[in-house]
């Protein structure tokens, strides 16, 4: 009977560890699909984006060679070119027109978007400057071949309505861009923590066992700008990330005096699953 009990004893142990065991990989695999997923929605806003690009750019490359063919039509003295001009400047119109949506578009998906960086608030600021420049050149094609008699029904009021659109479209290149700075902030933004369990507790920061569960004390944790701050001093030879972060991006080491110095190898991997970070620490 006894040898039944042991043996009946060993087996709960044996499934007690094996369900154990499963329910980390479990919360492992999790951690690495919401990671995952995390990547693929940038990879993707990030291809829309050049894609965006892509076609405001070519857009310009056409609109450049409608006007040098319309320069190189207009000067000569064959009046038969006026069709071929008529058409090629109602060609550069309506791929004007197309690149302003365009770039609203792409001020939207900035706006909207996870990605915001000076680089990209710098690059809608550079398109928008060209499409004021391009809007200034079609109008003074326009008024060079109103001159000559060759009138494009179509184009006065695209010319208008671009001088327009160019004018709002700068103040809300502006305006976007403030919000652009706004969200770049916020992105990089993340708030740490370390203290003994007395002092989380206390702080409303762990409440039995379970980590920022209830309203804990925002004053207690440091604000910091992820890409600048790699690297968190815990003055404690003993630390415990409580938090969840990609094991492989970050670093726990012992510096000369045996305290622990959290250095984070990957900002964006380690701050993708959560944007506070606690940390357990012992006097």
């Amino acid at each position: 009977m006894k040898k039944l009990f042991f043996l009946a004893l060993c087996m709960l142990c044996l499934t007690a560890c094996e369900n154990g065991q499963k329910n980390a990989k479990n919360a492992d695999q999790e951690r690495n699909d919401s990671l995952m997923r995390v990547i693929r929605e940038k990879d993707n806003e990030i291809n829309d984006m050049l894609s965006t690009l892509n076609e405001i750019q070519d857009g310009f490359r056409q609109i450049t060679a409608a006007e040098n063919r319309v320069t190189i039509a207009k000067d000569a003295e064959n009046t038969n070119q006026n069709q071929q001009i008529r058409n090629d400047m109602a060609f550069i119109a309506q791929t004007m027109k197309h690149n302003r949506e365009l770039i609203a578009k792409l001020q939207q998906q900035a706006r909207q978007g996870s990605i915001a960086a000076e680089q990209l608030k710098m690059t809608i600021e550079s398109l928008t400057a060209e499409l004021e420049d391009k809007t200034q050149q079609l109008e003074a094609l326009r008024q060079e071949l109103a001159q000559r008699d060759v009138r494009i029904n179509e184009l006065d009021q695209t010319v208008s309505t671009l001088t327009e659109d160019v004018a709002q479209l700068k103040t809300e290149t502006l305006e976007k861009s403030n919000t652009i700075d706004t969200q770049d902030r916020q992105l990089h933004t993340a708030w740490y923590a370390f203290g003994t369990k007395k002092e989380l507790s206390e702080n409303g920061v762990l409440v039995k066992g379970k980590v920022l569960q209830s309203n804990f004390n925002r004053e207690y944790f440091t604000k910091i700008d992820i890409r600048i701050e790699k690297e968190i001093k815990l003055y404690s030879k003993y630390a415990k990330i409580l938090t969840t972060h990609p094991s492989s991006s970050y670093t726990l080491q012992q510096n000369a005096s045996k305290q622990y110095i959290l250095r984070i190898n990957n900002p964006e991997v380690f701050w993708s699953t959560s944007k506070y970070l606690v940390v357990q620490v012992k006097k």
